[in-house]
């Protein structure tokens, strides 16, 4: 026997209402107790009589939630309440643990008394519960009218009157309706409820209100209609009010204008496939703007006797009270008998008493074996326009649904916080040690701080659902929204757990903030845990502490994906975006499915990290075709810039399908449509391929090229249908045509490679002319190479530069125009003279002076001024320095207290356009002396596209790969590397040498990959296919030096690239370590 104090007096814990045998090994027991309003619980005495023969007891944790203060507290106990273990008390005082305690709306008591009717068989055994609607369908939990099946024996017999004081939820002060039904269980499961009435407290105590809920109908399978679920509105309400001088005054009212009881016809479509139909029990929820049914279960088919068959309408009716306007249903099944797999292809919702048709589009498997394994749908109205929740971003902590439970919500908080820029997304990857007892329960939070105590709130670290814990050597990913505190200072981790067994080992902490562009990974190894170390559950890192990596800002953009509405339009397959600009372009990302996006009809949005490339050009849609629906029918994608609000529409309107696409094509390119202006010109291109006049020179291998320009790429051509029957001959040209393509303006590139297929792979180029029918230009890419293995350096790749982009003599002097913003504040301006110097890696200029005049006022508040000057050619530009001096020149004129406030400086060289940006935000005093002076970083460099063309040369890159030195290190796997720079990528190259067993264990193998000059290197993919026996690699580093200039980069990793460690990921994207 065990009991609980506090205030309360003794409560013996009885009967558990989940375990018949209870405080046994690993289980949780649930009670509810009654007592008297102790206010505010601090502390509970909890103990045992230290009877019967297994007496003792380890108490991990308790519970309680007290629902009238609205909150829920956890008292972690992790003890033994054991006379031979511990400390051999049986009895002890636990307190709650702050963090653990959540709290909620408080709710408030219900007086609710039910009426059975006095007739034959009116009893029932079964499971009563109630909910309770307010106005604006707010509605309480479902809850169980008796707490155990005792009182369900006992209460609702014939003729009773059953009264219950039930805490719920406050629907405010009118119920509309209400919800009262059984499960049908029991041996006399069939009731027949008279009426129901429930009584509340008026505001303040001064009195009460009892409405009335008549049926007189049966909640039986077998009377009436079969219904067990029965939805009652009120018709007549009595009021007890307390009057000033002390008397009771009685008022009794019919209600006015109550909702009416409505009939639904429900019209369920199977789909006409194998397999569609279901033997399994069906069940249907139907929300409106005015509530919602409950779960109901689809029984008795009017028009089948086998219900839910393939190609089959199976029609039902529901009665309930007037829901509104019908936006949404839940549907499941139970995956019950033999063949529960179902193919639901929509339902048609007909409300009978207005005659209005709702219908839900679903054309998806509900199956634990197919598609996402799922066996419940929520489906949405066909022309619902509100924010579908559960397509809201599903990765993030912030709830970015309408707390208000509004349905017509368009545009979640999260979107408006970003646009705000109050809210930023934080890349979290925790490691947990793996040393005995390393892993924790718990819940695991981070606080991100900056400067001035600006911090984020506490952002939980909640795992995925089907984890329960942080376990040893495990790496865990989350993607969280805070606050933003501009620049990081320090970082708090920690977890909620309060008892010595909730102990864990923080390995390391990885935060990206995409938006600032950096990533900090602190090597912690360091204990958080009450009963080991310094006795800590949580930590302040300082930042210093942390090795920060530069990876590149992203900009936040809302991305829309509208699915066509075309029968079947929806698709499961893997669908993967391209996002070119004018300064660059994204890699490949995939779209998540995230459940239930990019089906037919629906309009999909989400927040997406994009590189800085705007102006947007064009976008490249792929999908994989895999899935049980591998087609899919875009109709468009619409990108809103969060910063600067720019929209960008891309529009297809077909289908992305290896059958229903008439050239059966799974990939797309769309030009971006900004403020009605198409960014990019429709093209065809026509491709000349010479093969070189030399012995062998021709080959049987399949050839494929990709094209760079001004816009982007082409995406990958593949050389098949040439002019010639047999192509790619000794002394031949080949010519093909590439239709209906976007024009990339001038190009600067050709990637071309062959598979090495067939007879005789081995091929000589000589050169490949491509012609641009929209600029009426002509592109030469001269070759005179191998692509063979056994050839020259036994590549089969080659990247060619355009012959046509003469090699520019950088001349020695040049042009600047210097372009400076004043800041849009009050006493911003200035009426005196700006000087600046630049600071370029080919040297210093001389001192520019911006004058000012009262002729031609300049640096007035929030201005945008214009300079030019002629320099010598100073190279990149790296910083600059920007004085602020008298008019006249005069040492008095120089007053102490006179500022230039400046926001920016753009710089642009004029011979080869690069831009050079300096986010300067300061203030500039007035000095007589030119030694006093700000200095500005360049923050961004806009290089142009004569300038990445000029630098197309090609380069050898010496490659190193250094494998790491523990056990198993080495793979047999397929290892491929992606070299990123500011001119472009490398491809994705295999690492691979003849005759030679590479990547083992603390060795290092060397490659020569030989590609057109990438500038300075960015990152580094490297990844392998998982092939061979033991695939699990451990990668020390990877070096990369540039022949041409000596330069070497040194990208570390020291991470498992294995699908049994860590993260399970074989690529890892590494950074520069300076």
């Amino acid at each position: 026997m065990s009991f609980c104090i506090a205030t309360t007096g003794i409560v013996s814990l009885k009967a558990s209402k989940l375990n018949k045998n209870k405080f046994e090994r690993g289980k949780i027991d649930e009670f509810t107790v009654e007592s008297v309003d102790i206010g505010d619980l601090k502390k509970i005495k909890i103990g045992h009589d230290n009877a019967g023969n297994s007496n003792g007891w380890f108490l991990e944790w308790v519970e309680i939630d007290a629902p009238s203060l609205g909150q829920c507290l956890k008292f972690p106990c992790g003890r033994w309440l054991d006379k031979s273990e511990d400390d051999g008390a049986i009895e002890r005082f636990i307190f709650p643990a702050e963090l653990q305690t959540t709290e909620y709306i408080p709710f408030v008591p219900y007086e609710i008394t039910v009426y059975t009717s006095d007739i034959f068989g009116a009893g029932t055994d079964a499971d009563v519960f109630i909910v309770l609607y307010g106005s604006d369908g707010i509605c309480t939990q479902q809850k169980s009218l008796c707490l155990n099946k005792r009182e369900q024996r006992m209460y609702f017999e014939r003729n009773s009157v059953n009264q219950f004081i039930v805490e719920l939820e406050d629907v405010g002060d009118i119920i509309e309706k209400i919800r009262i039904g059984h499960n049908g269980g029991g041996l006399n499961s069939g009731w027949h409820l008279d009426r129901v009435a429930i009584r509340r407290l008026l505001p303040n105590g001064k009195g009460s209100e009892t409405i009335t809920f008549p049926c007189e109908r049966w909640l039986a399978k077998s009377e009436d209609d079969g219904e067990i679920i029965r939805e009652l509105v009120p018709s007549d309400i009595f009021t007890e009010k307390l009057m000033k001088d002390g008397t009771l005054k009685q008022i009794e009212e019919e209600v006015e204008d109550p909702l009416e009881v409505h009939t639904y016809k429900i019209s369920v479509f199977t789909g006409d496939m194998y397999g569609a139909g279901t033997d399994a029990n069906v069940f249907l929820n139907i929300y409106g703007d005015l509530g919602d049914t409950g779960e109901r279960k689809l029984s008795k088919s009017e028009t089948n006797f086998n219900k839910f068959e393939r190609g089959q309408e199976d029609t039902f009716t529901i009665q309930a009270v007037d829901l509104g306007i019908l936006y949404k249903i839940k549907i499941r099944h139970d995956n019950s008998m033999f063949s529960p797999d179902w193919f639901l292809e929509k339902v048609e919702i007909l409300d009978e008493t207005t005659e209005e048709s709702f219908v839900f589009l679903c054309e998806r498997w509900l199956s634990k074996k197919k598609e996402d394994k799922k066996i419940e749908r929520t489906l949405y109205e066909q022309s619902y326009d509100g924010e579908r929740r559960s397509l809201s971003e599903s990765s993030i902590s912030l709830s970015s649904l309408d707390s208000s439970g509004n349905p017509k919500e368009k545009k979640s908080r999260l979107v408006k916080s970003a646009e705000e820029g109050l809210l930023i997304p934080y890349h979290i990857t925790v490691t947990t040690g793996i040393e005995y007892d390393s892993s924790t329960d718990s819940r695991v939070f981070i606080i991100i701080m900056g400067p001035q105590k600006v911090q984020t709130e506490r952002l939980w670290l909640d795992l995925p659902e089907g984890k329960d814990e942080f376990a040893d050597g495990s790496v865990e990913k989350f993607s969280v929204w805070g606050l933003d505190v501009g620049e990081i200072k320090k970082v708090e981790v920690g977890h909620d757990g309060a008892t010595p067994e909730s102990c864990w080992l923080l390995e390391e902490l990885t935060i990206v903030v995409p938006t600032k562009g950096v990533m900090y990974n602190f090597v912690c190894k360091c204990w958080l845990a009450r009963d080991k170390g310094d006795g800590l559950t949580s930590r302040i890192l300082n930042i210093l502490d942390a090795d920060c990596v530069n990876v590149g800002i992203k900009i936040l953009y809302e991305v829309t994906v509208v699915t066509g509405d075309i029968e079947s339009g929806g698709t499961d397959a893997g669908i993967f975006m391209t996002v070119f600009g004018s300064n660059g372009n994204t890699e490949e990302m995939q779209l998540d499915k995230n459940g239930d996006r990019f089906e037919r009809g629906q309009e999909d949005s989400f927040i997406m990290e994009i590189a800085d490339i705007a102006p947007l050009r064009k976008m490249r849609i792929r999908t994989d075709a895999k899935g049980m629906r591998p087609d899919w029918f875009l109709e468009r994608i619409v990108m809103r810039n969060l910063t600067n609000q720019e929209v960008a529409t891309f529009t297809y309107g077909d289908w992305l399908s290896k059958v229903k696409n008439a050239k059966g094509s799974l990939v797309c390119e769309m030009p971006a449509m900004i403020n009605d202006e198409q960014m990019m010109e429709d093209t065809t291109y026509t491709i000349q391929v010479k093969t070189s006049d030399i012995g062998g020179a021709g080959t049987d291998a399949n050839v494929s090229l990709i094209l760079f320009g001004e816009n982007g790429d082409s995406g990958t051509l593949a050389l098949k249908e040439s002019n010639k029957s047999n192509k790619f001959e000794r002394n031949q040209m080949d010519e093909f045509n590439f239709p209906d393509m976007l024009s990339l303006g001038d190009l600067c590139k050709v990637r071309i490679w062959h598979d090495n297929k067939g007879i005789a792979p081995g091929w000589h180029l000589e050169y490949i002319d491509v012609m641009d029918s929209a600029t009426d230009k002509t592109f030469r890419f001269q070759c005179d190479r191998w692509l063979a293995k056994g050839e020259d350096d036994g590549q089969l790749i080659r990247e060619l530069a355009c012959a046509n982009n003469d090699i520019l003599e950088l001349k020695e002097r040049t042009a600047y125009e210097i372009v400076t913003v004043t800041s849009d504040r009050d006493d911003a301006e200035t009426k005196e003279n700006i000087w600046i110097i630049l600071e370029g890696k080919l040297g210093r200029s001389k001192e520019f002076l911006m004058e000012n005049s009262s002729k031609k006022r300049r640096f007035e508040r929030g201005s945008t001024d214009t300079f030019q000057f002629s320099s010598k050619n100073l190279g990149d530009i790296a910083a600059i320095c920007v004085g602020h001096c008298p008019k006249d020149g005069k040492k008095s004129s120089a007053k102490a207290d006179v500022y230039w406030h400046v926001k920016e400086i753009i710089i642009t060289e004029m011979e080869l356009c690069n831009k050079y940006f300096f986010k300067c935000n300061g203030k500039i005093p007035l000095r007589y002396k030119r030694r006093d002076y700000k200095v500005f970083e360049c923050a961004k460099i806009i290089e142009s596209f004569a300038s990445k063309a000029r630098s197309l040369v090609p380069v050898k890159y010496e490659t190193i790969v250094v494998t790491g030195f523990e056990k198993g290190a080495g793979t047999d796997a397929n290892v491929f590397i992606t070299i990123f720079g500011l001119n472009g990528d490398s491809g994705k190259r295999a690492l691979k040498q003849k005759f030679r067993n590479l990547f083992e264990r603390g060795k290092t193998n060397r490659f020569y990959l030989e590609t057109l000059d990438m500038g300075e290197l960015k990152k580094v993919r490297i990844e392998h296919d998982n092939s061979g026996l033991a695939p699990g690699w451990l990668v020390e580093r990877v070096e990369i030096t540039n022949s041409a200039t000596g330069v070497t980069t040194i990208f570390p990793c020291g991470k498992w690239l294995d699908e049994n460690r860590g993260d399970g990921l074989i690529w890892r994207e590494l950074f520069p370590r300076y």
